[in-house]
């Protein structure tokens, strides 16, 4: 992959990040499983998250939905959210090594019974997710546990580095399904034939619906319940939480959304995350802009840089 001799500034910004990001991780790999995903997590968490703003950005949203939270507990999770991130990173490139660890994951909640229900009646199944842990570590699971599991993905802005993250998510396994088009073709062909699809969808979606996330309202896509009701799909918010130790899963089935709207069922799937992010704050990944702050609630949000 060579770097355009007239490539405007954004490309040369890319092609430069993706040089740190590749080089970080091809030496990653070098290492025995254990230490490299300790090692990314240390990097990402004490030399990107400063570098990249991380920081701050975590201090807003937090601040934003979680404004009584110690300072103590805020410290904290400007480097644990950070590490969690650099460890989901080197995990999902590790192939084989990650996979046999995911797959070992025990699967907690009532929402395993209905997919298995699901799966016994050749219904289909939108797996709404989020990025809790390692979310690719649910895929592995259920895949090892034969599950006909295909996942829909945005492309990355960087396209040198979604060159090869894509090659390394679709190790783990396949199909997967590009946003755009021809992915959404596909994507209903295999929802249609009674397959299981996994959608990320705790991002801001700029066309998506106002709906309520940890008391603020944020634009939310509703393609996880919109494709339920459309296809008859069962609707079950799954997530893969981290252990204790850093290393190994657990995977969090919650029980099946009832069938009504799609604003009233993906508020559910909201309702039911922030449930278990409370419960797990260092896991998600508040490092994204999930909500676009107001100016007038903009200003009211302190910033502490440590």
């Amino acid at each position: 992959m060579s770097q355009p001799k007239d490539a405007p500034v954004g490309t040369k910004t890319h092609y430069a990040t993706n040089l740190f990001l590749k080089g970080a991780i091809g030496l990653a790999l070098t290492l025995p499983y254990a230490t490299r995903v300790r090692m990314m997590g240390w990097l990402v968490s004490t030399v990107v998250a400063p570098l990249a703003g991380y920081h701050r950005r975590i201090r807003s949203n937090l601040n934003f939905v979680l404004p009584d939270l110690p300072e103590s507990e805020v410290k904290r999770l400007c480097k644990a959210v950070p590490d969690n991130a650099g460890r989901t990173l080197i995990e999902i490139y590790s192939g084989q090594a990650f996979v046999e660890r995911a797959i070992k994951a025990p699967i907690e909640g009532p929402g395993l019974a209905k997919l298995e229900q699901a799966r016994a009646e050749g219904r289909p199944v939108i797996l709404v997710t989020g990025h809790m842990g390692n979310y690719d570590a649910v895929r592995a699971n259920l895949i090892h546990r034969g599950h006909n599991m295909g996942a829909l993905y945005r492309r990355m802005s960087n396209p040198y580095f979604n060159e090869h993250y894509v090659k390394s998510i679709s190790k783990i396994g396949t199909p997967m399904f590009e946003q755009g088009r021809k992915g959404m073709l596909e994507m209903v062909r295999h929802i249609k034939g009674g397959g299981v699809l996994g959608i990320l969808t705790d991002l801001y979606h700029y066309y998506g619906e106002d709906i309520q996330f940890f008391g603020k309202k944020t634009r939310t896509s509703l393609i996880t319940a919109e494709l339920a009701l459309k296809y008859n799909a069962a609707l079950i918010p799954v997530y893969g939480l981290r252990e204790p130790d850093g290393l190994n899963f657990r995977i969090v089935a919650q029980d099946e959304i009832p069938h009504s709207d799609p604003i009233t069922m993906t508020q559910a799937v909201n309702d039911g995350l922030e449930r278990l992010i409370r419960e797990n704050l260092d896991q998600w990944f508040w490092i994204h802009q999930r909500w676009k702050y107001p100016d007038e609630n903009f200003k009211n949000v302190k910033i502490n840089e440590e």
